[in-house]
């Protein structure tokens, strides 16, 4: 007996250092890890399987962002981390509440869509199918993983996951001119705003002596004095990056060349996954990580929303109907706009409570729908009139009846206009989020820049029912049934929106962190 207590007692220690290791929650970290799984499998099967099967890896690629949105649904209750330091279990660099899997969810399902787009687009262009569907799985498992980041360092990796690939893919026509230099443009700002960012952490960690945004919260509460200026200008410095992403002004230079360049399915992805990228980073570090410094990031996000809605919707009233590419060159300054909305209740948020950004949600999600859709649309008109003119959409209804009255919609959503409910009820959340935090004055700046934007969207809208030019039948391309299926999906989705708004409106009105 004495021998087997002396035993046990040598062993006590090596089990107590045994019990602080912990166990992964797999299911929670799921959603990112089968895309990034599938990713690998299609890039070791593009060197084993021949040309003609070369398609089979673009449905694979599909079934893979598919499932990993399926996996979504356990995770419904919110409640789960993991990655999470032995000494103080509240900081953990994954989490999955409901803030997470909303954005989750918006990110696979729009690379979803993004996957049904590229299958045509990878055959017709001849790009590679290997390294497409690796660098777009790749991207999206970043993306995904950026959500529930919960340490700086983690954000910063999830943000070069999401980019890096998204430069290969912008310059994957090899040959293009144009492409190439919206790759090169692209990738030379965003290496830029992330090496900002990077010093802007630095400097963070150096003033709190963590990376974990509830810590950090917590010690720049009490920053030493000495301290004080360093933090400060990590706090300014680490928005960089996330700003750029969003294509916030002045940050927003690189976007019209780069959509423009870059493959239509691609320049949709950016549209809607990397803003969702950027907002979600701005959202995590202002709102979980500097709320002591809310007098520093507040007014510069409300003035950066007021010069990026009105400098993108300016931009957008310029664009000429017969300059070729001036239908993407709309969207892309219309994106640059819409973002301007986007960053309001994060603004707002630095003036009341941080469940403002419930309503930045709410309109990320009607807009990746409407958005989405659009580029598809455009996907279709391209295959016959490759020049991406506005011009080429008159007569489209003559045409293409559904297609011309899934753009009309989609249109009508992005300018907040009936029977584009949900565009129409989203912008309103966001204008509320605004008047709550007692930013009257951007409330105006808002209201005048969604008058101004009603013109160009309307100008297009009503192009579409116009009477075609000329007296010659327009030739009629056998639509793609991916791409005809990427329109009805996103056409589905806007209308079923419109009509029950209240199933992206509902988070508006709560918290999606925990309290």
């Amino acid at each position: 007996m004495t021998a087997l207590s002396a035993l046990t007692a040598a062993t006590a220690p090596a089990a107590e250092t045994a019990s602080v290791v912990q166990s992964i929650d797999w299911l929670a970290i799921t959603p990112v890890v089968l895309p990034a799984a599938v990713a690998l499998v299609v890039l070791v099967a593009d060197l084993f399987v021949p040309e003609r099967l070369k398609p089979l890896l673009g449905w694979l690629s599909v079934a893979g962002l598919a499932a990993a949105t399926v996996t979504l649904l356990p995770l419904r209750a919110g409640d789960r981390a993991t990655f999470c330091l032995s000494t103080d279990p509240g900081a953990c660099s994954y989490t999955a509440d409901h803030f997470t899997l909303v954005i989750q969810f918006l990110v696979l399902t729009g690379a979803l869509v993004t996957a049904l787009l590229s299958v045509t687009a990878v055959r017709d262009a001849r790009m590679p199918a290997g390294e497409y569907w690796f660098l777009l799985l790749s991207s999206a498992a970043g993306a995904a993983l950026l959500p529930a980041s919960r340490d700086l360092a983690t954000l910063i990796v999830a943000l070069e996951v999401a980019s890096l690939p998204a430069f290969a893919l912008v310059g994957m026509r090899r040959g293009d001119r144009l492409s190439s230099e919206a790759a090169l443009k692209f990738f030379l700002s965003s290496v830029t705003a992330t090496a900002v960012s990077l010093l802007g952490v630095s400097f963070v960690y150096a003033a709190t002596g963590s990376l974990h945004l509830t810590q950090v919260a917590d010690r720049l509460e009490d920053v030493p004095g000495q301290l004080d200026t360093l933090a400060m200008a990590g706090v300014a410095l680490t928005l960089v990056g996330f700003a750029f992403k969003t294509a916030a002004v002045p940050f927003h230079f690189w976007v019209p060349d780069t959509y423009v360049g870059a493959p239509l399915p691609i320049a949709g992805y950016l549209s809607v996954i990397g803003k969702a990228v950027g907002f979600t980073g701005l959202i995590l570090v202002t709102v979980i990580a500097f709320p002591a410094y809310s007098d520093i990031w507040g007014p510069a996000l409300a003035v950066l929303a007021a010069l990026t809605m009105t400098l993108g919707n300016a931009a957008a009233l310029r664009q000429r109907a017969d300059r070729p590419g001036s239908a993407v060159r709309l969207l892309a300054w219309s994106s640059v706009g819409q973002a301007g909305y986007l960053l309001v209740p994060i603004a707002a948020a630095a003036y009341s409570d941080r469940d403002q950004i419930g309503s930045t949600v709410a309109y990320a999600l009607m807009y990746a729908a409407v958005n989405l859709g659009a580029f598809a649309v455009a996907a279709l008109v391209a295959r016959t009139k490759p020049l991406h003119r506005i011009s080429d959409y008159r007569g489209l209804y003559a045409e293409r009846p559904a297609a011309a009255l899934a753009l009309a919609f989609f249109l009508l959503c992005l300018a907040g206009l009936p029977p584009g409910l949900i565009g129409l009820f989203a912008k309103v959340t966001v204008f509320r989020s605004a008047v709550d935090a007692g930013l009257g004055w951007l409330a105006v700046v808002m209201a005048v820049n969604v008058v101004i934007a009603l013109y160009y969207y309307l100008r297009w809208t009503a192009l579409l029912f116009r009477a075609p030019e000329g007296a010659a039948e327009a030739v009629r391309a056998k639509a793609p049934w991916p791409v005809t299926a990427a329109i009805a999906i996103t056409a589905v989705t806007a209308v079923v929106l419109s009509g029950a708004p209240q199933l992206v409106l509902r988070f508006a009105a709560g918290s999606l962190f925990p309290q």
